[in-house]
């Protein structure tokens, strides 16, 4: 199912629409958070418990973007946004299911493991023709899409309380928000499959870059580099600090202030989780067109260190002031969103726009290491403490601390990132088009 290509006089600006329908459906994932104290509620979940399926739909967003990468390259992003669709919106159909029977495995199944493979594919369907379509600002581009996703929570925070305030929060509750998600996000998602369009030729733009200017690497060739490596632990631990926070958001800044004079109620911790989705949102375009000024590496180095002083405040003073917490907490998750948005920009600039997809696919691994990695330590260390009989703050003192070791690591990696050796390059494709038609034509 290749997408038309453009007409002549088609806009690109009318491609990142298309890339934000799908993103803004997606980006749903970010709002798990609202769902996790009514499922626990009422099924009898603890805090790791109720993480799972947002934990293995990350999981399954790194691994089926690793794998998928180059059939998405291959088949064209309105295969991959139709596979997204049909995937993600079939996720939630189970889930509510689940939800209505009381069965959590139909949970876990849909939501985590269908919906993630609609996460994975969906999230890397427009990077490639993003940058094609945007050689002069590849971080700028891509941070629009990928804003999206981050954004989604925007949206769905708000509308997933509502609706668990409306229809309940039992089981059956909460099923129903299900079903109402999954029958709306396959309407708005197919948006983007009818919109979508590829460039009809290397230079979309006059007076642009060629989409294939610089040294070009095969994906194959990409996962043998030190370079390739280093961004992996970069992601990583930057996804990590963020999704730490992000996943337990609602019941974290409930838990830090509840002992206190200015306690948070339920619709306040629903607030701060689309306060922390626009900032994710804002950051993703915002610090992503800042990289095209000040470059891929420079920008990291603002993502990690930054953000480790962030991890620091918060742990020192986050339950003496609200404003202090709730400002930490954003500025973490601008850098978090931040950082999804220009690695596809960071590896374009290293390994050319070739199979950039298929490259963006495989590095988000770490991404689905980081999706086990954050809500574990959080969870895991907060639900021992809370055995311990310690309580607000102090559940999640430790694990900040290893957050902040984490982002010292991902900043040391970046550091460690210089140029790919020629030895890995390959002809751009329009030159190794000519240089194979040479060859036939000698041999003849």
């Amino acid at each position: 199912m290749s997408p038309p290509v453009a007409p002549p006089g088609w806009s690109r600006w009318l491609v990142p629409p298309a890339a934000l329908s799908v993103h803004l459906s997606i980006g749903q994932a970010y709002a798990w958070s609202v769902f996790k104290p009514p499922l626990e509620s009422a099924l009898g979940l603890s805090g790791t418990q109720s993480a799972l399926p947002f934990q293995l739909g990350i999981v399954m967003l790194g691994l089926s973007a690793a794998f998928g990468g180059t059939l998405v390259e291959r088949n064209g992003p309105r295969w991959a946004m139709t596979v997204a669709l049909i995937c993600f919106s079939s996720g939630f159909l189970l889930s509510a299911l689940g939800a209505a029977t009381e069965q959590y495995w139909l949970i876990v199944l849909g939501y985590g493991f269908v919906g993630g493979i609609g996460l994975g594919i969906g999230y890397i369907s427009p990077v490639s023709t993003l940058i094609k379509w945007f050689p002069d600002r590849p971080g700028m581009a891509t941070g629009i899409a990928i804003m999206g996703f981050g954004g989604g929570a925007l949206i769905a925070s708000p509308w997933s309380a509502q609706m668990l305030e409306s229809f309940g929060s039992g089981s059956s509750g909460i099923a129903l928000a299900f079903l109402v998600h999954g029958l709306s996000y396959a309407v708005f998602m197919l948006l983007g499959v009818l919109l979508v369009r590829v460039p009809r030729g290397e230079k979309p733009v006059e007076n642009a870059p060629s989409a294939f200017d610089g040294p070009q690497v095969s994906a194959r060739g990409a996962v043998r580099t030190p370079q390739f490596w280093c961004l992996w632990i970069v992601l990583c631990m930057n996804v990590t600090a963020g999704i730490g926070i992000l996943e337990k958001a609602a019941p974290m800044i409930t838990d830090f202030f509840k002992d206190t004079s200015t306690p948070v109620s339920v619709s306040a911790a629903a607030g701060f989780v689309a306060l922390l989705s626009a900032a994710n949102m804002a950051g993703r375009i915002g610090w992503s067109s800042t990289s095209d000024l000040i470059g891929r590496k420079n920008i990291y180095r603002v993502y990690l260190g930054v953000g480790a002083a962030m991890y620091g405040l918060i742990a020192l003073f986050g339950d003496s002031s609200k404003p202090l917490f709730i400002l930490c907490a954003l500025v973490i998750l601008s850098f978090y969103g931040g950082g999804f948005a220009t690695i596809p920009a960071y590896l374009k600039d290293l390994f050319g726009t070739y199979q950039v997809g298929a490259i963006h696919g495989r590095l988000l691994t770490a991404w689905s290491t980081a999706g086990v990695l954050g809500p574990l330590i959080v969870n895991w260390i907060a639900d021992r403490q809370e055995e311990a009989g310690k309580s607000g703050s102090a559940l999640y003192g430790t694990s900040f601390v290893i957050m902040i070791g984490l982002l010292v690591v991902g900043f040391v990696a970046n550091e460690l990132v210089r140029p790919v050796s020629a030895r890995h390059h390959i002809p751009a494709p329009r030159e190794a088009a000519d240089v194979t038609a040479r060859q036939q034509s000698e041999s003849a």
